[in-house]
């Protein structure tokens, strides 16, 4: 029998230092692993039919697209996970905080538009310019 997951985005049913220790409401290193994420993920599972393609490609063209600071950095992971999870020998998002629901098999265009969301990304971590520079860059 499996465990009932915690509320997304609940920090009663962990331990306080690990709270502490992951701070800003990011608790692990997997693509649902914050708050923002596990929302998205939400907003997907509440998605009418045809409404999480457009989601995530939407995530991740405004991720491509976006100058400056980058606020959707940490949703943009997150859909770029799902869709790497359907390529050939992709590994499935296993997490409670992922969505619950099935998703559709999504085009395959989206593969080229993940992979470049996620150099987008990356050149904001690196340039300080979105929210997760802040969770992923050394201090000092």
């Amino acid at each position: 029998m499996q465990a009932a997951a915690p509320d997304r985005g609940s920090w009663k049913d962990y331990p306080a230092g690990r709270q502490e220790k992951a701070g800003m409401g990011t608790w692990g290193i997997g693509p649902f692993d914050n708050d923002t994420a596990a929302d998205f993920a939400g907003d997907l599972d509440n998605a009418l039919p045809g409404e999480p393609e457009a989601l995530v490609r939407g995530v991740l063209t405004r991720t491509v697209k976006a100058t400056g600071y980058l606020d959707e950095a940490q949703e943009a992971v997150a859909a770029a996970a799902l869709i790497a999870a359907q390529c050939p020998s992709g590994r499935p998002v296993e997490t409670v905080y992922g969505p619950e629901q099935p998703l559709p098999v999504f085009p395959d265009d989206l593969r080229e538009l993940a992979a470049r969301a996620l150099d987008r990304v990356l050149a904001a971590i690196r340039g300080s310019r979105c929210r997760s520079a802040l969770l992923t860059r050394p201090s000092g």
